[in-house]
């Protein structure tokens, strides 16, 4: 274990730069600086002896409520039309049972929306107006999930003729309209002109890391090695309506197996759904890679086809031992609570990209 530095200035909330840490259970190990989050679900499986599922969703439900960095819970990312809708999943690492929901309209409380989802039906995902149908009949309300905030987001947007967008080969241009658009006929370019398509690989535009598309992701261990990850988020900002990222689909955004540990990501979902890197990574940890070796090896898969994509990965062995990768930033910041400290102490670690 290589530990460089450690500032604490509370007793809640530490910072320190390290790579492969060795833990001890319980823990819970969450994306960015959501120390409140991750002091809540240590707390309630600690003190309130919550299960781990219990644990996961009072986390993500603290991000929620506290809007985290604007992408997580009501009130941020709106989408084209300025609507902000909910994306949460919760995986059980013993039963390899998962709920969740996507595009969830009206409902504040996604995480606990996926929780009913595992729970209560034999489906993996619900999205959409049906997914809050659904959430309404287990006795959530239904209400806006806009704000003043996002109304002047999605207006300024709508001003700056709605750059940047998600849309490509369509007429008119998406670089200078709102549109609306039509695809562009294959027809209408010349025979072996494949540049006037455009590209996806660049997505530098979007401005994806942590005020734009970032996830709450949350691994939760207690002490009998009972492993669980989740995820919460509001997606990518002005995306088109009815677009899913990574954060509701197994193995993107989580994977846990209480046989191996899991792993949690956060970032350009678009990209990161095509190669499932929280999968990759707790399979690389299986075959007995270490855990920053198995962020960076899913990491470095999705780096090799799209160079610009920006995103980290937190990843946990079943019994405590951590570490994290990135791409595309100066450093990613996560934060760890483990059996090591007594008292609950939420540190903040940061690895370099």
């Amino acid at each position: 274990m290589l530990r460089l530095k450690i500032v604490c200035w509370s007793a809640v909330i530490c910072l320190a730069i390290l790579g492969n840490a060795n833990g001890g259970l319980p823990l819970v190990a969450t994306t960015w600086r959501f120390t409140n989050a991750t002091l809540r679900a240590y707390q309630s499986l600690t003190v309130g002896q919550f299960d781990p599922i219990e644990a996961l969703v009072e986390g993500c439900s603290v991000c929620e409520r506290e809007q985290c960095d604007g992408t997580v819970g009501f009130g941020g990312s709106p989408d084209e039309n300025g609507e902000t809708t909910l994306d949460a999943m919760l995986m059980d690492g013993k039963t390899m049972d998962i709920g969740a929901v996507a595009a969830l309209r009206d409902v504040k409380h996604a995480a606990e929306v996926a929780k009913y989802v595992l729970r209560n039906t034999k489906h993996t995902l619900l999205v959409g107006s049906q997914a809050t149908e659904f959430a309404v009949m287990m006795g959530f309300k239904k209400e806006s999930l806009q704000t003043e905030a996002s109304k002047s987001m999605w207006s300024a947007w709508k001003k700056t003729h709605c750059q940047p967008n998600f849309w490509k080969n369509v007429i008119p241009s998406p670089s200078m309209s709102c549109g609306p658009y039509e695809p562009v006929s294959a027809n209408s370019i010349q025979s072996g002109a494949e540049s006037a398509w455009e590209r996806s690989s660049d997505r530098s535009a979007y401005d994806f890391g942590q005020y734009n598309h970032d996830t709450i992701s949350m691994i939760v261990i207690n002490e009998e090695g009972h492993v669980v990850a989740g995820t919460s988020t509001n997606g990518a900002r002005h995306k088109i309506p009815g677009r899913v990222g990574d954060s509701p689909i197994p193995g993107a955004g989580a994977y846990a197996d209480s046989e191996v540990g899991a792993a949690v990501a956060t970032g350009d979902g678009d990209v990161m759904m095509r190669f499932l890197p929280s999968l990759l990574a707790v399979e690389a940890m299986r075959s007995g890679v270490e855990p920053e070796e198995a962020g960076r090896q899913a990491i470095g898969r999705i780096a090799k086809y799209y160079p610009s994509f920006v995103g980290g990965i937190v990843v946990v062995t079943k019994d405590g031992r951590y570490g994290a990768a990135c791409h595309g930033m100066n450093e990613f910041p996560y934060s760890v609570a483990d059996g090591t400290e007594a008292n609950g102490t939420v540190r903040v670690l940061t690895v370099k990209c």
